[in-house]
C-alpha cells in the first residue's frame, strides 16, 4: 500500500511548507477535482473570455499553494474550506472585470437569450446570500460537513475522512442533521 496516501491533509500542508514538491502534487490532485466539480457553473458565462471554469480553480489553486507559508491549518477540513474560498475570490474578481470592461460585439436580431433574466438571477442571488448567511450560523463541524457533502460533492466515506467519523453511515447521519439546522436557518433568516 502507498503510504503517502494515508498523509493527511494537515501533513501534507507541512511538508509543503517544508518544500516537499511531492506534497504539493498530492494536494492539487486531492482537491482539484472536487472544486472543479463545486465551481462548475458558478462563473457566470457572459465573464469568460479566455479563461474557463477549469482553468479559472486551477490557477486559483496554483497561486494558493504557492502561498503555503502563511497559511495555518487548524483541523482537517482548513485547506479545503480556504481553497473553496479562494475560488469564490477569484470568480467574484473575474465577475468585477468583466463589468468594468464589457466586451462589444454586434447583436443578431434573430438570437435569443437563453440566459436567466434579471429577476431569476436576483432570485437566484437572494437564496445564494440565505444559504451563505445561514451556513455561517451552523457550527464548524455542520458547515464542514455540508461543505464537503454537498458543494465538493464529497462521497459519504470521503466525509467521514474529513470529519474524523468511525463510517461513511456516521457521516451521512452528520449530514443530515447538519441540513436540518441549515434548513431551519435559511427559514429563520426569510422571517
Amino acid at each position: 500500500m502507498d503510504e503517502t496516501r494515508l498523509d493527511t491533509t494537515v501533513d501534507l500542508v507541512e511538508r509543503v511548507k517544508s518544500g516537499d514538491r511531492e506534497a504539493l502534487d498530492q494536494l492539487c490532485s486531492r482537491f482539484l477535482p472536487a472544486l472543479r466539480r463545486w465551481a462548475s457553473g458558478r462563473l457566470p458565462r457572459w465573464t469568460r473570455d479566455v479563461m474557463d471554469t477549469d482553468d479559472l480553480v486551477q490557477e486559483t489553486v496554483v497561486r494558493a499553494m504557492n502561498r503555503m507559508g502563511t497559511f495555518e491549518s487548524r483541523h482537517e477540513g482548513a485547506l479545503q474550506a480556504y481553497l473553496r474560498q479562494a475560488v469564490v475570490n477569484r470568480i467574484r474578481d473575474e465577475v468585477r472585470r468583466a463589468t468594468r470592461a464589457p466586451a462589444s460585439a454586434e447583436l443578431d436580431e434573430n438570437l435569443s437569450d437563453r440566459a436567466a433574466s434579471p429577476l431569476e438571477q436576483a432570485i437566484g442571488h437572494e437564496a445564494i446570500e440565505r444559504y451563505e448567511a445561514a451556513l455561517a450560523q451552523l457550527k464548524p463541524e455542520e458547515r464542514e460537513a455540508i461543505v464537503a457533502r454537498i458543494e465538493m460533492e464529497c462521497s459519504y466515506q470521503e466525509v467521514a475522512q474529513a470529519l474524523g467519523k468511525p463510517s461513511a453511515d456516521a457521516a451521512r447521519m452528520t449530514v443530515s442533521r447538519a441540513l436540518l439546522r441549515l434548513a431551519e436557518e435559511m427559514t429563520r433568516g426569510q422571517a
